[in-house]
Order: structure tokens, then sequence, then C-alpha cells
């Protein structure tokens, strides 16, 4: 073990092998077999915590909006405020955790987090829910590092990438395991089984931490006064933008004048953050780092992927949704993703190679158009048991981008640490945002392309046409018994000939959002070549020079 000082900030006298990669990250000692094991569990059930409980709430929206009586609009507030502060507590983490340690950022938000919690359970309101939301968006994000932390632990040096990629994609598992055993906690004492199960969770990921404990970092006081100027300013910003994309569907673009307000008052905010941020000697977010080609390009490519995965929830899971499937039916699906993403896992950890990162990405965007295509071939009478294969592909691929893409811009933090805010606000915004927008855009494209068909089918459906006359006669026919009214029976037909219609034009428009989803893949796939072979041409022309000179 190395020396310790009485100044925490005088840095330790570490052996070659024990001294962290980064400010803040722990020391890495040698440990036995058996402790390496218990690092990894609590690595990933501390990845698990970050995110399992959020996804729980998010898979069950529809019966928490009758619990506690809420407006699909209010109710959307929940995941909404999640990615809130979890967006945003990023701003502030990588300093703590290099000034003060990640264990008491981590510990002291955990106690917040049971905290609330519990005191959730007695009150049965929207508002402490959304505290509750709140806070485990800020536990999450401090979460989601310690994950990682506890898997470079548990596995020697020359496996160091393996680690990496088990930390940053284990979170991932979290979507479908909400949905295989959320259906039984709500039998426990409805929406309460739900709180029960977040609050066991997040006391045995506290317990974990505390009982096994990170080896000791370097220390160094790093926050500046003006970091929370561009805190007070970038995080209300990207919150008001968070807010648009969650309700900008359900409120609907251009009717709610709210929007507009909010969208004015996140560039404002948001413009003089990065004005500020750019005239600064050391700043918190490094502007210049983040608006130079190679991380743009890093960062579209996050956004642009995370954009068309969210066709799982937005499209599959919505469809079924729709024509009234609850998460007890769809179970084989949620499996079929579970396996998808943990044969990404395995196959990330078995092929992460860093001289060949655009590779998994663009396996990643492959399959997710393959998945696409799939899917737009969808009827009326699809279900889960024909949508398995296409959402084990796309679970695959949101497993396989995933750390490649980190570590892309690993590169740039190692070489100036003080890249590590600007890398981790771009990393979170790109998932967490990239999320939102992707719902926003796919949902809102939904709802057009719904629009757009049930004109067209409202104008075949015509008296004049024998088919419709005959399908109307066997709806009449199926409640000539019930209804004696010969007016009353016709209305009837009538209003189930357009439900029909209806669910036609859904599917079709679903059709149209898949097959969005492989064009925006396909593209992004094209975008990915064309880069891969103009650094091959680029690089042999160099050589050729680099030759030819000697």
């Amino acid at each position: 073990m190395p020396r310790r000082h009485a100044n925490p900030y005088v840095p330790h006298d570490w052996a070659p092998h024990e001294k962290p990669a980064i400010l803040g990250s722990p020391s890495t000692p040698i440990h036995s077999t058996p402790k390496r094991i218990a690092y990894g569990i609590v690595g990933l059930l501390v990845c698990l915590t970050g995110t399992l409980g959020n996804a729980v709430v998010t898979a069950n929206l529809q019966l928490l909006q009758g619990t506690f009586a809420a407006w699909s609009t209010e109710i959307a507030w929940l995941p909404a405020v999640y990615v809130m502060t979890n967006v945003s507590i990023n701003l502030l983490l990588v300093k703590f955790r290099q000034q003060f340690g990640l264990r008491a950022f981590t510990e002291g938000f955990l106690v917040l987090y049971v905290l609330v919690t519990f005191f959730h359970l007695f009150v049965n309101d929207l508002s402490s829910a959304l505290m509750v939301r709140a806070a485990h968006g800020m536990v999450a994000a401090a979460l989601s590092s310690l994950g990682i932390y506890y898997q470079v632990q548990a596995w020697p040096a020359r496996h160091r990438l393996k680690a990496l990629t088990i930390g940053i994609t284990g979170s991932s598992l979290a979507i479908p395991l909400a949905r295989l055993f959320s259906t039984e906690l709500l039998q426990i004492d409805e929406w309460r089984g739900l709180y029960f199960f977040e609050l066991g969770l997040a006391l045995v990921s506290l317990a974990c931490v505390i009982a096994l404990k990170l080896p000791p970092s370097d220390r160094k006081k790093v926050f500046e006064k003006k970091d929370f100027i561009t805190f007070f300013l970038l995080a209300p910003g990207m919150a008001l933008v968070t807010a648009v994309l969650s309700l900008g569907r359900l409120d609907w673009w251009f009717e709610a004048p709210w929007i507009g307000w909010a969208l004015a008052g996140a560039v404002v905010l948001i413009v003089s953050a990065i004005a500020f941020e750019h005239n600064r000697s050391n700043p918190l977010l490094n502007i210049k780092w983040l608006s130079s080609g190679s991380i743009l390009r890093l960062g579209l490519i996050m956004l642009l992927i995370r954009i068309v995965l969210a066709e799982q929830n937005t499209g599959v899971i919505g469809w079924l949704q729709y024509v009234g499937l609850q998460n007890e039916q769809m179970t084989n699906l949620a499996w079929s993703i579970f396996a998808g993403i943990v044969c990404g896992i395995v196959a990330s950890c078995l092929t992460l190679n860093p001289q060949r990162l655009y590779w998994p990405t663009a396996t990643a965007l492959a399959l997710i158009m393959v998945a696409s295509l799939l899917d737009s071939q969808s009827t009326i009478l699809t279900r889960p048991e024909q949508l398995m294969f296409s959402q084990f592909l796309l679970g695959f691929g949101s497993a396989f981008f995933l750390a490649p893409a980190m570590l892309a811009g690993i590169g740039g933090v190692i070489a100036d640490q003080r890249n590590l805010v600007s890398f981790s606000v771009l990393f979170g915004m790109s998932q967490n945002i990239g999320g939102l927008l992707g719902s926003a855009i796919l949902g809102t494209f939904q709802t057009w392309r719904e629009k757009f068909h049930s004109s067209q089918l409202a104008d075949q459906l015509t008296t004049l046409n024998p088919l419709i006359t005959e399908r109307l006669q066997q709806y009449s026919q199926m409640y000539q018994s019930q209804i004696g009214d010969s007016t009353l029976l016709n209305v009837q037909a009538a209003a189930l000939l357009q439900n029909a219609a209806t669910l036609q034009a859904n599917i079709l428009a679903y059709n149209d959002t898949y097959l969005l989803t492989a064009a925006i893949s396909a593209a992004t796939l094209v975008w990915v070549f064309w880069r891969l072979i103009r650094l091959r041409i680029t690089a042999r022309i160099a050589l050729k020079r680099a030759t030819g000179s000697k």
C-alpha cells in the first residue's frame, strides 16, 4: 500500500502498477481472486442500481399515471426529471471526485436517495415521485462511474479493456430486466412494490460500497468559483431542452406556447455558458476540444445511433402497448432483448481493439438497419413472437457499439486530463439527450404518418366499394342479437370499421418509422465507411511521401 499523508491533496507514493490512470480514479493494486470476484459482482450491482429503478418506473408509466391520477403530460415528467439531473450533475461530478473523492459523493447521494425513496412510500403524491426521480438521476451519474471503477478492480491489467466494456455496458441490461419482473412487483402492493424494490436495491448497494471500498486515489483542489457560474447557466439550459424533448410530442410542438419560451431560454443559457467557458483560461468545459472535428464526429455518431435505437421503445414496444399488450405478455420479447445485450457485451469484450474502434460502430449500424427492415414488414397481426429476432439484433447492436464509442474519446482525455469533464458531459448528453431526441423524432414522425395514412384510408371508406359494404354487414351481424334498432346497429358497424381503419393506419405509420430508422442507420453507415476509406487513403499518401522523401 502507498504511504499515506496527513494532507489528502499530497500525491501518494504509488508503486508502478498501482498508479491511477486519471486523477480521481482509484489506484489498481493486485487483489486476490475472491476479492476480484466480489469487486465484479458489486460493480454490476452498482451499475444496475443506477438505471434499474428508473427503468422499472418507465416500463410502468401507464399504471403510475392511474395511481397518481395524473395526465399523460404530467406523468411524463418522471423520466424527464431523471434525465435533467443526470445530465446536469455530470458537470460537477468529475471535479468533485478529483477533489473530494467519488466515495463521498456516491455515499452521500445514496443516503439521500434511500431517504427520499423511503418517505415517498408514505406519500401518494406526484411531487414526491418527482423528487425520487431527481435524486435517482444524480445518484445514477455517480454510480455509472463507480460501476466502471469496481469492474476495473475485478480484472487483471491485461484484461482492463474487458473491465471497461462490462462497466460501460452493464447498465443497459436494466431496460429488459425491468419488463421481466416489474409485474410481480406490482402484485406486492401496487405502485409501492416498485418503490420497495428500488429502496431495497439502493440499501444493498449502499451496504456493498461501504463494505467493499475502492482503493485510494490521488486528490487535488480543482474547483474554481467560476465553475459554478457555468453550472448555473448550463444545467437549467439542458433541463429546458430535456423538458421540451420529453413533452413536446405530447403537448405538440406548435400548440403549446411554453415550448417556444423554453427553447428560447435554453438557447440563451447554453450560448451564454459556451461564451463564458470559451474565454476562461482554465475552463470547466474545453470548448475548443469539443468543437474539434474528431470529437464532433464522434458525438454525432453516438447521437445518431442513440436516435435509431429509440425504435425499440418508441416503435416496437409502443406498438405492442397500443394494441393492448402488458409487460407480462412481452416477457419472451424482453428475454430476447436481454440475450442480445448480453451477447453484445460478450462480443465487445472479445473483439475490442483500440486500433479499430470504427468497426464495432459500423457493425452495430448494419445490425440496426437489418432489424429495422425486418420490423417494417409488420402487420396488424404482428405480436412479440414475430419481433424477437429483430429485437435481439437491436439489443446486440446497442451493447456492441457503446464501449468502442466511449474509448474513441478517451485518447484525448488521457493526453490532457482537463478534457475529462468535457468528455463526460459529451458522452452523457449523447446517450441521455440522444435517447430523448430519438423518441421525440420517431414519435412525431409516427404521429404525422398516422394522420397521412388515416386520410388515405378515409377516402376509401365509401359504401360504393363492395368490400366496405360487405365488412359493414359483417359488423352488423356481430351485434344484431344485442342491438335491435337498425340505426344504432349501423352506427356501431361504422364505428368498428373506423377503429379498424385507425389500427391499420397506425401499423402503416409504425412501418414507416422503422424504415426511417433503417434509412438513418444506412446513411450513418455510409458516412462511417467514407471516413474509414478517407483515413486509409490519407495514411497511404502520407506513407508514400515519407518513403519518397527518404
